[in-house]
């Protein structure tokens, strides 16, 4: 066997067993494996897009729509008080808590709340005055 074609068998049974390794891998094991290797040889292992033959552009991909949203209060323009017993009711936070949050902002209320969750939130700190702010 020339020294050429073992460095390919040599090479290939490496690969093998780096498949075998890879296979053992948790999903966020592989992530942070590809960012790694992303940093490393400084290249992207995003998947690159191929115009047809024909020259056609390929089609813009679909916007995913948001479905977890960060709730912030900007602000209160009603009763201090009534804010802060809405913020409680939403947080189950203490009564020193909600005030030096009301009294702080703006700040977070709720970090990856649903629409539902986002609209019930809306409609209480509204009705008291307040103003809220999605990320």
């Amino acid at each position: 066997m020339s020294e050429q074609a073992q460095a390919t068998a040599a090479r290939s049974e490496k690969v093998a067993q780096i498949i075998e390794d890879i296979k053992q891998f948790k999903v966020f094991e592989l992530v942070e494996l590809v960012k790694a290797l992303e940093a490393e040889f400084g290249v992207s292992a995003a998947p690159i897009a191929v115009a047809a033959a024909a020259g056609a552009p390929a089609a813009a991909p679909e916007a995913e729509e948001q479905t977890s949203f960060d709730v912030i209060l900007k602000s209160y323009s009603g009763d201090k008080i009534q804010c802060i017993k809405a913020v409680r009711q939403l947080t189950n936070l203490g009564l020193k808590e909600a005030k030096a949050l009301v009294e702080g902002l703006p700040k977070p209320i709720k970090e990856g709340a649903t629409k539902e969750e986002v609209q019930k939130i809306k409609e209480q700190l509204t009705a008291v005055g307040g103003e809220i702010e999605l990320k």
